[in-house]
């Protein structure tokens, strides 16, 4: 089968959100160097969408095992506010993916939406008819990638709930905005919110030389 080539829109904003990751500090926080980080982005040019999927394209995740969530809670930023989580680091290690997601610490998500359609719906509601759709949820550390290059997703009316990962009782955690600073926190999945819709993407891709 022949390599689609990448669409020069795609490898502009890959190397936006490569930028974010440098100039938020990401690769210190993750214990490694530049380079390296780079030398993980990479391989990932080549599996870029020639054509955009539904939703926001495309976004890189680093996965926990690489950069502690709580770590990344504090990177978000919108509009000059800083994120945070009201979660400690021991209770968001513990939540881990209920799809089949890479192996891989640094790969791409494509198609991602905040789920608004699912607002007022509880998680448990939602999750069936994101699979119906051909579609999957996001992992936690899927919805944090997607809240850290786009917060201009996050809206009092419509923040995210990450569906697909869970640590075995009845959270879920969520993106939302309080007094204007988007917080990493957690919802029951029977609980609806008006202002909390369940995020989903299209596929998860990974280099093989990861």
């Amino acid at each position: 089968m022949l390599q689609t080539a990448p669409a020069p829109d795609s490898l502009a904003e890959l190397d936006r959100q490569v930028q974010t990751l440098l100039d938020r500090g990401v690769p210190a926080l993750a214990g490694l160097s530049e380079q390296a980080l780079l030398d993980h982005v990479l391989p990932l040019r080549a599996l870029l969408p020639a054509r955009a999927p539904d939703g926001v394209p495309f976004v890189v995740v680093l996965t926990g095992d690489l950069l502690p969530r709580h770590e990344v809670a504090a990177l978000l930023s919108l509009r000059g506010k800083q994120g945070f989580t009201s979660m400690d680091a021991e209770d968001l290690a513990r939540f881990a993916p209920t799809v089949e997601a890479p192996a891989a610490p640094v790969y791409l998500a494509t198609g991602l939406s905040t789920g608004r359609e699912h607002l007022d719906r509880t998680p448990d509601q939602a999750l069936p008819d994101i699979v119906a759709a051909g579609r999957q949820p996001l992992t936690l550390d899927e919805g944090l990638a997607l809240a850290l290059h786009h917060p201009e997703l996050l809206k009092d009316a419509c923040c995210c709930s990450m569906l697909g990962s869970r640590c075995g009782d009845r959270r879920v955690t969520a993106v939302w905005l309080s007094k204007g600073r988007p917080r990493l926190g957690w919802c029951y999945a029977g609980a609806p919110h008006t202002w909390l819709g369940s995020g989903w993407l299209t596929e998860r891709l990974a280099s093989r030389q990861a």
